[in-house]
């Protein structure tokens, strides 16, 4: 039904009622086809796929109409994303923007779960075996940015902070691609509920401190910390603490990120305040063996690696 839906949705196009009236596209096409037989479901997807025409219009109601919405919607921003046609400051001839906007809102309040990579890269391939020889590449990275400055938009008006969307979304550069919109959006909550917290603002500071050293440091040894320390090069009881809550909390927030329970990766992380407190009250990173100090450099990138687990937390302000 979607198929078919899809593949008479611009039909009334070429309609003179259409030509005369251009108000009135989609109404038309689910006209002609109740007329035709076609049913209520098919009609109504015509009717609706055009939907959210705006930032107060309604989602399509159907499920079909949202299926039939998003495929319009990603395929005319992978097609025009193939003959490098972006908007560009405050021009959007083709509105874009509002296409974008549109896919974000049905999946969002349908609570939709689609990998965004994955729907262009169907889209790429359609508009190839359509176009014989076209050498054209979509840049999915680059579209999915334009993804997440709209996101960052939407959310805004809804009172999230953007800093926590990047922080999100840096994800992507770490390795750990984020695509899936709705899953996007449960980060960003969670998070934004955790820096609320005396825990969640203090192990920030924490993260901040450490990775500023840690940034630090490996611009001046060319080299970058990674990786296990040895805990037989340990010297205080905090190194020793610092390690064993570490390795405990991201094993715990590894898990619950598996499950999608990032309230509890959260929470897992929160029981790091306290040693990463201690460490930096009691312990000198810059130690004068050199051993003792590059492993202390590597137990550092553990609060870094762990707190990634959920968020690149240097994109957070504050």
């Amino acid at each position: 039904k979607a198929e078919q839906a899809g593949r008479l949705a611009k039909a009334d196009l070429v309609s003179q009622m259409v030509f005369e009236f251009p108000e009135l596209q989609g109404l038309m096409g689910a006209y002609y086809a109740r007329n035709d037989g076609l049913g209520d479901e098919i009609a109504d997807a015509i009717a609706e796929h055009y939907s959210p025409v705006g930032p107060t219009d309604d989602v399509p109601a159907s499920m079909l109409g949202k299926v039939v919405a998003l495929a319009d919607k990603i395929d005319t921003l992978v097609g025009f994303w193939l003959i490098n046609e972006k908007p560009t400051g405050s021009k959007d001839p083709f509105a874009l923007r509002r296409a974008a906007l549109g896919v974000i809102r049905i999946v969002l309040e349908a609570e939709l779960r689609i990998e965004m990579l994955k729907a262009f890269s169907k889209s790429e391939f359609m508009f190839a075996e359509m176009e014989r020889g076209f050498k054209g590449s979509v840049g999915k990275d680059d579209l999915l940015s334009f993804f997440a400055d709209r996101l960052k938009v939407y959310l805004r008006d809804r009172g999230a902070r953007h800093d926590l969307v990047d922080a999100v979304f840096a994800l992507n550069e770490l390795g750990q691609p984020q695509d899936d919109l709705v899953l996007i959006v449960k980060r960003v909550e969670a998070l934004s509920d955790f820096l609320g917290t005396d825990d969640g603002a203090n192990l920030l500071a924490g993260y901040k401190r450490a990775n500023n050293i840690l940034n630090i440091e490996e611009k001046k040894d060319e080299t970058r910390y990674a990786g296990e320390p040895d805990p037989a090069l340990f010297e205080q009881d905090e190194e020793r603490t610092l390690f064993d809550r570490i390795e405990e909390a991201r094993a715990e927030a590894t898990h619950a990120v598996g499950r999608e329970d990032f309230a509890a990766a959260m929470s897992a992380l929160a029981r790091l305040r306290a040693p990463v407190d201690a460490f930096f009250d009691k312990v000198t990173v810059n130690a004068d063996k050199p051993e003792v100090r590059a492993n202390r450099l590597r137990l550092l990138s553990l609060i870094r690696a762990a707190l990634h687990e959920v968020a690149d937390f240097s994109k957070v302000e504050g």
